[in-house]
């Protein structure tokens, strides 16, 4: 007789709410080293933004990167003036406008090329809707979303983060989760984006806990923590 097959796990619930002392206390038999970091940041207070449309949230991405958040809240605020505000924010109704009209509201050129190759692959499906977005996995949402010029690995890990919860989300490329592992090793240089990859392996399925405690870890000295034993 042939074995049946084993039933996928099922996937954890989006976080915070996912976050549960069941869940610490896995990390913690999985990374002793964690111990100290839970305890010096406090409780697990990642805030979650919601998400109402694929479009929207992309299009805010694309505006803020290399941005401070004021400067990059006021002209996107102008293109919503534009473009519409809440469910009237469209594609179609970003592409009718003219150029000119969009670089008045402070986007570069990069960036109005990017919002526009966002709508055309949002009106031609290559962005997914909002209810696609949910049912489909990290990976494939990748996938999906870097084919839009101007959205990178990063910006989609911080959607899936940020705005679906996703519970295992580890960016690597990210300067922040970089210099916090440093500072809880007790490293003199950063690690590489590839042997923090490897590392963070022990973390599943909650790689996004571990990257916000590592946000927080960044703002702390280098020194807060003592070395692992043996380094």
């Amino acid at each position: 007789m042939r074995p049946m097959p084993r039933a996928p796990a099922p996937s954890p619930s989006v976080l915070p709410e996912a976050y549960t002392p069941a869940v610490r206390r896995s990390l913690l038999r999985a990374d002793p080293t964690l111990a100290p970091l839970f305890k010096t940041v406090g409780p697990f207070r990642m805030e979650r933004s919601p998400l109402h449309s694929p479009f929207e949230a992309l299009a805010h991405s694309i505006v803020y990167q290399q941005l401070h958040g004021r400067a990059a809240a006021t002209i996107f605020g102008r293109v919503c003036e534009r473009v519409g505000k809440g469910r009237a924010f469209t594609p179609e109704k970003l592409l009718a406008l003219p150029d000119a009209t969009l670089r008045e509201a402070g986007l570069s050129a990069n960036k109005l090329l990017a919002m526009q190759d966002l709508a055309r692959k949002t009106v031609d499906g290559t962005v997914p809707s909002l209810a696609r977005v949910r049912r489909m996995s990290d990976a494939d949402l990748i996938e999906h979303l870097t084919r839009v010029r101007g959205i990178g690995q990063w910006t989609v890990e911080m959607l899936l983060i940020f705005r679906l919860g996703r519970p295992d989300i580890l960016p690597v490329d990210d300067y922040g989760v970089r210099k916090g592992f440093m500072v809880i090793q007790g490293l003199k240089d950063m690690p590489k984006p590839k042997a923090l990859l490897a590392y963070g392996e022990r973390w599943r399925p909650y790689r996004t806990v571990v990257s916000w405690y590592l946000w927080r870890a960044a703002d702390l000295p280098v020194g807060t923590f003592a070395p692992p034993p043996g380094d």
